[in-house]
């Protein structure tokens, strides 16, 4: 009794273990979506997550727009230091470049 239960068992072990070396097209046609989906995905995210940068030029002041916090320059003894902090600069205030600043002689 004992034989022929482990003889049974060892044909259905090995009938378990069976599998076929080359992928079958259903799955190969599976993996090709989910490739182009992925693909896909990464694409738009990328093309999505892309910002706009307009660079301005050095004739042309700017004006500060609503909610800017930023870290400015200040004049102190003659020497520009930056503020250890964000500050929020007021809406509607302008930036002008360094050409239009007449710098003091020392």
């Amino acid at each position: 009794m004992k034989c022929s239960n482990a003889s049974s068992q060892e044909s259905r072990s090995d009938s378990s273990h069976g599998f076929s070396v080359a992928p079958s097209a259903a799955l190969l046609r599976s993996m090709l979506i989910l490739t182009a989906l992925i693909s896909s995905l990464l694409l738009i995210g990328f093309a999505c997550g892309c910002g706009r940068t307009v660079l301005v030029s050095e004739a042309s002041p700017i004006r500060i727009g609503p909610n800017a916090k930023i870290r400015v320059y200040t004049l102190v003894d003659g020497e520009w230091k930056l503020s250890p902090n964000a500050v929020t600069v007021s809406e509607g205030w302008y930036c002008v470049p360094p050409s239009f600043v007449e710098e003091p002689r020392k």
